[in-house]
């Protein structure tokens, strides 16, 4: 961070410490010089590499081995912020950071972060603090109405999706009749085992579905992934099938899990199909909506959203593509007591008088220290509108589209997947090469993504569809515009033609 001219608050701090916080005078100067900061970061223009270039354990090989004994002066903190840190540092709010699912923090949601760390309230039971409580619940209904779902499904906020998934499919387990998991564990009870249970999910789904079979003491094996239709969404076909071969087997199925939104592609499974079919086998339906959820607001995008309001439980992350900032998870849910019954523990010294009439949320998951998350929701909602919310996710889908349409023209390149939300998969594969071996392509799009991410301009990541290695490009940062992914194409077509030449 820029140096200033010292000033008292600059004196040494032996004489400036006393026991006790840092000053409100130091304190404000201080704010006031990383709120500046914070403002010429985020509106750029001379930003750093998207991707670190640095080595492994480099930073780590320019920190102290040992903490300070004495206190330092926050001058020297900062400095060392950008000298020592920022090198090392992978730019997910830059506009060109086009990897994973890429998340964005905006303004007023880093204002309400600030906030809710000053606060620093820990949201486990109304009485610790009803407004965080409160709060959560009237956001989380906003964000009920946004995603059309019925006023039957409640919300409860975790840090991310892959938490929310795994408290979902221990609601599921709680669900089943015949095991008391909470009591007897997955062995039973009397030298009767419990019986095998079995999950199943899209070959496509987030690895978080079996995490959470793994941390719940399931195991992977549990979790039947069934294969994927020719755009990669769920086979509701297969699904049906693979249920009833397991029930012969002498499993007992009890949930499946659909995505609306997939990691490596963006697909859409057939959630209605899937209900159906849950339904039926008395199956609990979870929805990983936590990417494609949000984009089922837009009129043209309704479809994402059929058949969701027959889940069980839904996930929704606002840190992907509602610009909040890491981490907010909302996990909604038409069976709160069962839920609560998976998690719910209260020892004597957080017992309440008014626990019968008000939420405490520590009951609906595995932690008891909870932040106030619900704080950078609001002012998030608050700030831009449910319209505003839907114009920038439009954005991120029209964009996407162009680049579809740039791919789709080319010579050198092609797409892999359909494009239904801001995922676009494409690989170079030039006309000009004399070969159509799967193995020197893949080798050419390993160089091509290397290259690319190393010169730092943008960053981006792959996945593999059909076995191929697909290159992943998406769109979701508030700051990203058209020139941002033009940038990012005209990037590609310039290092594929220098590769080329080699």
């Amino acid at each position: 961070m820029a140096r200033r001219e010292k000033d008292a608050t600059d004196r040494p701090v032996e004489a400036a410490r006393e026991i006790g916080d840092m000053s409100g005078e130091e304190f404000r100067r201080f704010g006031h010089e990383v709120a500046d900061w914070l403002a010429d970061y985020l509106a750029g223009p001379a930003r750093p590499p998207v991707m670190s270039r640095v080595s492994p354990g480099e930073i780590k090989s320019l920190l102290p081995a040992s903490p300070p004994s004495e206190g330092e002066q926050m001058r020297a903190i900062l400095e060392d912020f950008d000298k020592l840190i920022m090198p090392g540092v992978t730019h997910w709010n830059n506009p060109s950071f086009f990897a994973y699912i890429a998340n964005s923090s905006s303004g007023p949601g880093i204002l309400g972060e600030m906030l809710s760390a000053a606060l620093n309230v820990n949201a486990m039971l109304w009485r610790t603090s009803p407004s965080a409580t409160e709060l959560e619940e009237v956001t989380l209904d906003w964000l009920r109405q946004m995603l059309l779902l019925p006023d039957d499904f409640s919300g409860v906020i975790y840090d991310t999706a892959s938490i929310a998934t795994l408290c979902a499919i221990a609601a599921a387990r709680e669900a089943v009749e015949e095991i008391n998991v909470r009591e007897d564990g997955l062995a039973g009870v009397a030298g009767q085992a419990a019986p095998r249970l079995r999950l199943y999910t899209s070959e496509h789904a987030h690895s978080s579905v079996e995490k959470g079979a793994i941390t719940l003491g399931l195991g992977k094996s549990s979790v039947r992934l069934i294969p994927a239709d020719s755009e990669f969404r769920m086979d509701a076909g297969l699904l049906a099938r693979a249920i009833e071969e397991d029930r012969e087997r002498g499993f007992r199925p009890f949930s499946v899990v659909a995505t609306t939104g997939t990691t490596s592609t963006g697909a859409i499974d057939p959630v209605d199909r899937i209900a159906d079919i849950a339904e039926r086998e008395n199956l609990w339906l979870h929805v990983d909506a936590a990417y494609g959820g949000p984009a089922g607001m837009l009129p043209e995008k309704r479809h994402i959203l059929d058949g969701v309001s027959r889940a069980d439980s839904i996930v929704v992350n606002p840190h992907k593509w509602l610009f909040v900032p890491v981490d907010l998870s909302a996990l909604f849910c038409r069976k709160m007591d069962v839920l609560k019954e998976a998690f719910s523990l209260v020892p004597e010294y957080l017992r309440t008088a008014e626990a019968s009439r008000v939420n405490n949320f520590m009951d609906y998951g595995p932690q008891l220290g909870r932040r106030f998350r619900a704080i950078k929701l609001w002012f998030v909602l608050r700030y831009f509108g449910v319209e505003g919310i839907k114009a920038r996710i439009g954005h991120h889908i029209e964009l996407a589209r162009e680049l579809s349409r740039w791919i789709d023209l080319s010579d050198d390149f092609e797409r892999m997947a359909p494009t239904e939300l801001a995922i676009v998969c494409f690989r170079a594969r030039p006309l000009a090469l004399p070969y159509s071996d799967e193995g020197a392509l893949d080798s050419l799009n390993q160089r091509l993504l290397d290259e690319v991410n190393r010169r730092g301009k943008l960053f981006f990541s792959h996945t593999r569809l059909n076995g191929r290695l697909t290159l992943r490009l998406v769109i979701g940062n508030i700051h990203t515009t058209r020139d941002h992914v033009r940038l990012a194409w005209d990037e590609l077509n310039e290092v594929l033609k220098e590769i080329m030449r080699v």
